[in-house]
C-alpha cells in the first residue's frame, strides 16, 4: 500500500514507523504549508493541524485518494467533508482517536452512562490530560465521549470548565496540559456516598498510530463514509 502522510509531526512519524513495520510504503510527507501531488498515493492519512485539515481531506477526495483522518478541532466542516466525499465517490474514515483501546472505551462509556441514567444522585463529569503541545481543548476523545453520554443520557450538552458543578444537564469536561503526556481520559460519576470511575490511559502514541494504519488497509477498495466501529466490526 502506498501511503501520503499529510501532517509529519510526532503522530506522523510514529505512523511512518509502523506503516514501513507493516510492509507499506510511504511515497509522500507533507509538513503545513506545502503544496504536494497526492496521485501517487493508494491512500492518504492525515494529522496535520485543524486549520489544513479540510483542505487536505477535500483536496484527496478531489483527486481520488481515499483518506483516514485523525486531525482533531475542524469538525465544524465533518459534513461538508463528507458531502465533497460522497459527490466524488470517495472513501473517507474518521476517528477522534483511533486507539484500538479508546475505541472500545468508547463503547463501555455508553454502557456505562445507559446504566447511570436511571440514578439520579450521580453527576457525570469528565477529565482529559494531553500533552502541552496539543493544540485543541477540550480532546477530540473527550468530545466523542460526551456525546456517547449524551446519546444515551438526559445530558444534553458538554461544556470545558474547572468547575464540576455545572447545570444539572451539562456535562464538565475538564482539560489539562502536561508535558510528555500521550492522553489520559477519565469518565466519573459522583455522589454523596460514592464514586465510579471509568479510565483509559494511553502510554505512547503507537496505539494510536497504529490504529490508524489498520483503518487505511481496511479502508483502502471501499467506497463510502465509515468509522472505526465498521473497522473494528463492533455492533
Amino acid at each position: 500500500m502506498k501511503i501520503a502522510i499529510l501532517g509529519y509531526g510526532r503522530m506522523g512519524k510514529e505512523i511512518e514507523k509502523i506503516a514501513l513495520e507493516r510492509g507499506h510504503e510511504i511515497v509522500l510527507k507533507v509538513d503545513k504549508g506545502e503544496s504536494y501531488d497526492i496521485s501517487k498515493a493508494d491512500i492518504a492519512i492525515d494529522f496535520s493541524i485543524p486549520e489544513s485539515a479540510f483542505k487536505n481531506i477535500t483536496h484527496c477526495f478531489l483527486n481520488g485518494v481515499p483518506v483516514v483522518s485523525g486531525t482533531t478541532g475542524w469538525l465544524e466542516k465533518y459534513e461538508e467533508a463528507v458531502a465533497v466525499c460522497n459527490k466524488n465517490n470517495g472513501a473517507f474514515i474518521y476517528a477522534s482517536n483511533f486507539s484500538i483501546g479508546v475505541n472500545i472505551f468508547f463503547e463501555l462509556n455508553k454502557q456505562l452512562s445507559k446504566m447511570m441514567s436511571q440514578l439520579e444522585a450521580y453527576k457525570v463529569s469528565i477529565e482529559e490530560i494531553h500533552h502541552t503541545k496539543k493544540l485543541d481543548a477540550p480532546s477530540g476523545t473527550a468530545i466523542t465521549l460526551a456525546e456517547g453520554i449524551i446519546d444515551t443520557s438526559e445530558n444534553t450538552q458538554w461544556e470545558l470548565t474547572e468547575n464540576t458543578n455545572t447545570k444539572d444537564l451539562s456535562i464538565p469536561i475538564t482539560a489539562k496540559r502536561i508535558p510528555n503526556v500521550p492522553g489520559t481520559h477519565t469518565i466519573s460519576y459522583d455522589s454523596n456516598v460514592d464514586s465510579i470511575e471509568i479510565k483509559h490511559t494511553a502510554h505512547n502514541r503507537k496505539g494510536f498510530a497504529l490504529g490508524a494504519v489498520i483503518a487505511a488497509e481496511w479502508l483502502v477498495g471501499k467506497k463510502g463514509v465509515y468509522t472505526m466501529k465498521d473497522v473494528l466490526n463492533i455492533l
